[in-house]
């Protein structure tokens, strides 16, 4: 494959999501993947993830439109790393691809796959390097799609707090589907990120001290009967730790 064609690079983090992978990826648009790379990223599934991708990708060689365009590919940790080792792995062959932008784009199906167009085009035409999706940009989005109230107020309470410390204000930091400029990441020392649900905060924090453009736009809220691997209570403590270190130390442990 020559780096040079690649646009674009999303990778997936996937952690047992059998039942949701392969609508996650048929969802991806046909010129999106024109000009994308694809790596799905499994972080140790107990499940039938793996195979899951293979009935995807024998799917698509089944239909000639999608075979061509498909540049998707499959790694696994064979222990659970946790989600901010996926989500270096996933940046780091980002940008190594050469890719212009890296999205992240879960596997669970809580984030629409089918607007990573509409987030790309919005990328390029705004010379952005950072670009969030956000549940709460539209009242009331997220409790019509079935977000459980003590998330919508803790995410409430906490977004509040991290837009007294932030230059850039935002609606929802805690969604992850954000999509990077390459432009940014290599300016990152990836082994010095969390290894935990907090990674994204982190990039977001960095990307706002160093004065990237960062912008947001509003996703739709998807809540079915997964399961979160997310500890809410340690996840806010780590958030709380976020607010403290951009505040009163620009976070200069990374910079």
């Amino acid at each position: 494959m020559d780096p040079k064609s690649i646009d674009y690079f999303i990778f997936v983090p996937a952690y047992n999501v059998e039942r949701t992978l392969g609508e996650v990826l048929s969802k991806i648009d046909e010129s999106v993947l024109a000009r994308a790379h694809v790596l799905v990223i499994d972080d140790g599934s107990r499940d039938g993830t793996a195979q899951a991708y293979e009935r995807f990708m024998s799917s698509c060689a089944e239909n000639a439109e999608s075979a061509e365009n498909a540049r998707i590919e499959y790694f696994r940790f064979e222990k659970n790393s946790g989600y901010g080792a996926v989500v270096k792995k996933g940046l780091a062959e980002g940008i190594a691809s050469g890719a212009a932008f890296v999205a992240c784009l879960h596997g669970d199906g809580q984030y629409p796959a089918e607007k990573l167009g509409e987030f790309f085009a919005e990328m390029e035409h705004c010379n952005l390097d950072l670009l969030q999706g956000s549940r709460h940009a539209i009242a009331g989005e997220a409790k019509r799609g079935g977000m459980p109230l003590y998330k919508r107020i803790g995410g409430a309470f906490l977004t509040a707090l991290e837009n007294l410390s932030f230059r850039v204000k935002l609606t929802d930091r805690h969604s992850g589907f954000i999509v990077y400029s390459s432009r940014f990441l290599k300016t990152l020392d990836l082994n010095k990120l969390s290894t935990s649900f907090d990674i994204d905060l982190e990039l977001i924090s960095i990307a706002d001290a160093r004065h990237f453009a960062i912008a947001e736009l509003p996703i739709p809220t998807r809540y079915a009967d997964e399961k979160s691997n997310l500890n809410v209570v340690t996840y806010g403590m780590r958030v709380l730790r976020q607010i403290w270190r951009r505040k009163f130390f620009f976070i200069t442990f990374i910079l």
